[in-house]
């Protein structure tokens, strides 16, 4: 298709009232033609230009009322067809777009009566045979032009219903992927940001104790501090530098490992915990940096919240293909939960919220509460090493 025609097209869809009008302009003339032309009726009588006019004009309308304008052509085309059927045009325009009008837009009982009476009414009213078979191409004719086209329009409705969908869905699938991505940014900044500080904090806060005691803990404790910002600053910037590089590989999201653990141990060390640790490096990244963090946040919780002496860290390889994540301290447990507590039962925390989430990622779980073997806090997770 040219286009050349599809413009014609386009402006004809967009002024449907001109086309109307066009066709009701030619069906209009080649029925007064018609008329004019009767070779029997040289008189030509002024009820047979109304009939014929008036067989044509309804068409201005045929959009909106299918079902009327196709009894209104009928009526007066049936008429001159009885009373002066010499002026009647070999094709019938009026009629035959009419025919297919309702057959585009009718209902399906008006389109099943449609058909009916013009097969009837032209094997049964037309004089001569081969008049019949005429009559009844363009009549049919017109009829199945005007299913197809139906049928063409719902075809385009159900893709367009479908491409919609589809497009529900993407945009869904979209807003499901950034707010994942939003939560897992928040507990990686989370899980830097809080650990860091918490050690920075209580360091900060013993340093001025011991500062004319034991300048030489005070100065460990400074070195500390030190040591956790620079650490911070480091692993916030991995993450911040995925973020500002827009074609960023999934690859390129910081992924800490097992054996980063030890730094964090030594800084737990240095904050006055005593840490019983044994470490065994297996699994995949994912898992691996899952394990980290669960571990690092537990630590984190230990040092701020518990009032440990001593925390045990476990991570083991157990039959099944799990990695087992265990961090138990000897400590007082969780504060009792003020009011307006965060998620995880302190003032705006998500720590222990933040634990679940990470294990449930990699298709494990997570268990915390207090230690049944003794006073303290029990932090427990399995991982699957194929996830």
């Amino acid at each position: 298709m040219g286009k050349w025609t599809e413009h014609l097209l386009a402006w004809g869809r967009a002024r449907p009232w001109v086309v109307d009008g066009l066709l009701v302009a030619v069906a209009a003339g080649i029925s007064l033609w018609g008329v004019y032309n009767d070779p029997v009726d040289a008189e030509r009588q002024w009820w047979a230009y109304a009939l014929a006019l008036g067989g044509s004009l309804p068409l201005w309308w045929r959009r909106r009322c299918p079902w009327a304008v196709m009894l209104a052509c009928a009526a007066p085309t049936m008429a001159l067809s009885v009373l002066a059927h010499f002026a009647m045009p070999q094709v019938q325009v009026a009629m035959a777009v009419g025919i297919y009008t309702l057959a585009d837009r009718g209902r399906d009982w008006q389109r099943a009566v449609l058909l009916t009476v013009a097969v009837l009414g032209n094997v049964l009213g037309t004089r001569s045979f081969g008049g019949m078979l005429f009559s009844l191409v363009v009549s049919v004719g017109s009829f199945v032009f005007g299913s197809l086209v139906r049928e063409l329009r719902r075809l385009a409705g159900v893709e367009a219903e479908r491409a919609r969908q589809v497009g529900l869905a993407a945009a869904s699938d979209a807003a499901r992927a950034v707010a994942e991505e939003r939560a897992r940014i928040a507990r990686e900044m989370h899980d830097i940001l809080a650990h860091a500080v918490s050690l920075m904090v209580v360091q900060a806060e013993a340093g001025p104790l011991v500062v004319h005691s034991s300048p030489d803990r005070a100065v460990r404790a400074f070195d500390a501090i030190a040591d956790s910002g620079r650490d911070a600053m480091v692993q916030l910037r991995r993450v911040l530098g995925v973020l500002k590089q827009d074609d960023a590989a999934p690859a390129l999201a910081p992924q800490p490992r097992l054996a980063e653990l030890a730094g964090v141990l030594d800084r737990v060390r240095e904050s006055g915990v005593a840490v019983d640790a044994r470490i065994e490096e297996a699994g995949p990244a994912e898992v691996q940096a899952a394990a980290y963090r669960i571990v690092q946040e537990a630590l984190t919780n230990v040092v701020k919240h518990a009032g440990a002496r001593r925390v045990t860290v476990r991570v083991a390889v157990r039959d099944g293909g799990l990695l087992a994540v265990e961090v138990a301290d000897d400590g007082a447990g969780p504060a009792p939960v003020p009011v307006g507590a965060g998620i995880d039962g302190r003032s705006g925390g998500r720590g222990l919220l933040s634990i679940r989430e990470r294990a449930a990622a990699c298709g494990g779980s997570a268990e915390t509460g207090p230690r049944v073997d003794g006073p303290g806090y029990l932090v427990a997770a399995v991982l699957p090493l194929n996830a």
